[in-house]
Protein backbone atom coordinates (compact mmCIF):
# COMPACT_ATOMS: atom_id res chain seq x y z
CA UNK A 1 0.00 0.00 0.00
CA UNK A 2 1.35 2.95 -0.87
CA UNK A 3 1.28 6.13 2.30
CA UNK A 4 0.34 9.44 1.48
CA UNK A 5 2.81 12.05 3.21
CA UNK A 6 1.79 15.86 3.33
CA UNK A 7 4.38 18.25 1.78
CA UNK A 8 4.78 21.77 1.73
CA UNK A 9 3.05 23.46 -1.34
CA UNK A 10 6.44 25.20 -1.79
CA UNK A 11 9.03 22.10 -1.23
CA UNK A 12 12.33 22.46 -3.47
CA UNK A 13 11.59 26.23 -4.15
CA UNK A 14 11.92 28.07 -0.97
CA UNK A 15 12.95 30.07 0.86
CA UNK A 16 13.75 32.48 -2.21
CA UNK A 17 16.14 35.63 -1.45
CA UNK A 18 16.51 38.96 -3.42
CA UNK A 19 18.56 41.86 -2.05
CA UNK A 20 17.07 42.19 1.61
CA UNK A 21 14.06 40.22 0.94
CA UNK A 22 13.20 37.11 1.55
CA UNK A 23 10.00 34.49 0.42
CA UNK A 24 9.50 31.73 2.62
CA UNK A 25 6.58 29.01 3.21
CA UNK A 26 4.27 29.88 6.67
CA UNK A 27 4.76 27.14 9.36
CA UNK A 28 1.88 25.19 8.88
CA UNK A 29 -1.41 25.87 10.72
CA UNK A 30 -5.03 24.45 11.19
CA UNK A 31 -7.54 27.28 8.96
CA UNK A 32 -10.93 26.82 9.14
CA UNK A 33 -12.90 28.86 7.62
CA UNK A 34 -16.38 30.12 10.18
CA UNK A 35 -19.44 31.38 8.31
CA UNK A 36 -22.48 32.97 10.97
CA UNK A 37 -25.14 31.22 10.31
CA UNK A 38 -28.50 34.37 9.86
CA UNK A 39 -28.51 36.58 13.10
CA UNK A 40 -25.91 34.84 14.71
CA UNK A 41 -22.66 36.97 13.91
CA UNK A 42 -22.90 38.59 17.40
CA UNK A 43 -23.36 35.16 19.41
CA UNK A 44 -20.42 33.71 17.37
CA UNK A 45 -18.56 36.86 18.16
CA UNK A 46 -19.32 35.63 21.86
CA UNK A 47 -18.55 32.10 21.70
CA UNK A 48 -15.50 33.09 19.84
CA UNK A 49 -14.21 35.13 22.44
CA UNK A 50 -15.35 32.10 25.06
CA UNK A 51 -13.27 29.89 23.15
CA UNK A 52 -10.61 30.95 21.59
CA UNK A 53 -9.76 34.64 23.45
CA UNK A 54 -10.56 36.55 20.40
CA UNK A 55 -13.86 38.24 18.39
CA UNK A 56 -15.11 38.11 15.40
CA UNK A 57 -13.05 40.23 12.94
CA UNK A 58 -14.17 43.81 11.30
CA UNK A 59 -13.90 44.00 7.60
CA UNK A 60 -10.20 44.23 6.79
CA UNK A 61 -8.61 43.17 9.77
CA UNK A 62 -7.54 40.28 12.19
CA UNK A 63 -8.15 39.61 15.75
CA UNK A 64 -5.73 37.37 17.97
CA UNK A 65 -2.49 36.79 18.35
CA UNK A 66 0.35 34.59 17.02
CA UNK A 67 -0.76 31.28 17.27
CA UNK A 68 -4.15 32.04 17.24
CA UNK A 69 -6.24 34.42 15.18
CA UNK A 70 -9.53 35.07 13.46
CA UNK A 71 -9.05 36.79 9.91
CA UNK A 72 -11.65 38.61 8.25
CA UNK A 73 -11.70 36.82 4.78
CA UNK A 74 -15.01 38.15 2.97
CA UNK A 75 -18.52 39.17 3.52
CA UNK A 76 -19.74 36.97 6.68
CA UNK A 77 -16.70 34.98 6.49
CA UNK A 78 -13.39 34.46 8.56
CA UNK A 79 -10.76 32.27 8.95
CA UNK A 80 -9.93 30.59 12.58
CA UNK A 81 -5.97 29.98 11.52
CA UNK A 82 -4.11 28.46 14.83
CA UNK A 83 -6.30 26.59 16.94
CA UNK A 84 -8.90 23.46 16.43
CA UNK A 85 -12.29 25.17 16.41
CA UNK A 86 -14.10 24.82 19.86
CA UNK A 87 -17.20 22.22 19.15
CA UNK A 88 -19.73 24.97 20.59
CA UNK A 89 -19.33 27.49 17.68
CA UNK A 90 -21.34 24.74 15.15
CA UNK A 91 -24.22 25.95 16.94
CA UNK A 92 -23.66 29.85 15.28
CA UNK A 93 -21.64 28.92 12.34
CA UNK A 94 -20.95 26.68 9.11
CA UNK A 95 -17.84 25.47 10.19
CA UNK A 96 -15.11 23.56 7.18
CA UNK A 97 -11.62 22.96 7.63
CA UNK A 98 -9.35 24.62 5.25
CA UNK A 99 -5.84 23.61 6.24
CA UNK A 100 -4.89 22.24 2.61
CA UNK A 101 -6.87 24.69 0.26
CA UNK A 102 -4.29 27.40 1.10
CA UNK A 103 -0.51 28.05 0.73
CA UNK A 104 0.64 30.67 3.16
CA UNK A 105 4.11 32.18 1.95
CA UNK A 106 6.11 34.76 4.06
CA UNK A 107 7.89 37.93 2.66
CA UNK A 108 9.78 39.93 4.48
CA UNK A 109 12.28 42.90 3.79
CA UNK A 110 12.32 46.39 3.96
CA UNK A 111 10.72 46.84 0.75
CA UNK A 112 8.35 43.70 0.67
CA UNK A 113 5.36 46.34 0.23
CA UNK A 114 7.04 47.22 -3.03
CA UNK A 115 6.92 44.22 -4.30
CA UNK A 116 3.33 43.40 -3.79
CA UNK A 117 2.27 46.35 -5.08
CA UNK A 118 3.45 44.68 -8.30
CA UNK A 119 1.46 41.79 -7.60
CA UNK A 120 -1.80 43.23 -6.37
CA UNK A 121 -3.75 46.40 -6.76
CA UNK A 122 -4.27 47.41 -3.22
CA UNK A 123 -2.75 51.01 -1.67
CA UNK A 124 -0.01 49.20 1.07
CA UNK A 125 1.62 52.34 2.06
CA UNK A 126 1.96 52.25 5.67
CA UNK A 127 -0.66 55.04 7.00
CA UNK A 128 -3.47 52.91 4.85
CA UNK A 129 -2.61 49.49 4.71
CA UNK A 130 -1.15 48.71 8.86
CA UNK A 131 -0.25 46.13 11.00
CA UNK A 132 -3.24 43.93 11.15
CA UNK A 133 -5.04 44.64 8.25
CA UNK A 134 -5.86 41.80 5.47
CA UNK A 135 -7.84 42.30 2.14
CA UNK A 136 -8.71 39.72 -0.10
CA UNK A 137 -7.62 40.72 -3.45
CA UNK A 138 -6.05 39.61 -6.86
CA UNK A 139 -2.73 38.30 -6.01
CA UNK A 140 -0.45 37.98 -9.58
CA UNK A 141 -4.13 37.35 -11.13
CA UNK A 142 -4.83 34.62 -8.92
CA UNK A 143 -7.61 35.09 -6.46
CA UNK A 144 -5.88 35.41 -2.85
CA UNK A 145 -5.08 37.55 0.39
CA UNK A 146 -2.54 39.60 1.65
CA UNK A 147 -2.34 40.33 5.47
CA UNK A 148 0.15 42.72 6.81
CA UNK A 149 2.03 40.84 10.11
CA UNK A 150 4.36 43.35 10.66
CA UNK A 151 6.31 46.57 9.64
CA UNK A 152 8.27 44.36 6.83
CA UNK A 153 6.37 41.36 7.43
CA UNK A 154 3.57 40.24 5.05
CA UNK A 155 1.24 37.03 4.45
CA UNK A 156 0.10 36.10 0.97
CA UNK A 157 -2.68 33.53 0.85
CA UNK A 158 -3.50 31.52 -2.96
CA UNK A 159 -5.10 28.51 -3.77
CA UNK A 160 -2.24 25.60 -2.86
CA UNK A 161 -2.63 24.67 -6.58
CA UNK A 162 -1.35 28.50 -7.15
CA UNK A 163 2.10 27.64 -5.36
CA UNK A 164 3.96 27.33 -8.30
CA UNK A 165 2.60 30.28 -10.15
CA UNK A 166 2.90 32.61 -6.90
CA UNK A 167 6.51 31.78 -5.86
CA UNK A 168 7.52 32.46 -9.34
CA UNK A 169 5.58 35.46 -9.83
CA UNK A 170 6.43 36.80 -6.47
CA UNK A 171 10.28 36.04 -7.10
CA UNK A 172 10.23 37.76 -10.47
CA UNK A 173 9.29 41.12 -8.42
CA UNK A 174 11.49 40.38 -5.63
CA UNK A 175 14.53 40.45 -8.10
CA UNK A 176 13.02 43.64 -10.46
CA UNK A 177 12.48 45.42 -6.73
CA UNK A 178 15.96 44.22 -5.51
CA UNK A 179 17.51 45.34 -8.91
CA UNK A 180 16.37 48.64 -8.73
CA UNK A 181 18.43 49.44 -5.61
CA UNK A 182 21.45 48.25 -6.96
CA UNK A 183 21.69 50.07 -9.76
CA UNK A 184 22.93 53.24 -10.66
CA UNK A 185 20.46 56.46 -11.18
Amino acid sequence: MVEVQAESPGKGRLPVTAGALRLSAAAPERMTSLAPYKGQAAALSGAMQAAHGMGWPKPGRMTGRKGARAMWFGREMALLIGPEPDPGLAAHAAIVDQSDAWAVLVLEGPEAAQVLARLCPLDLRDQVFKRGHVARTEVAHMAGAIARMGADNWRIMVFRSMTGTLIHEAETAMRRVAARRNSPV
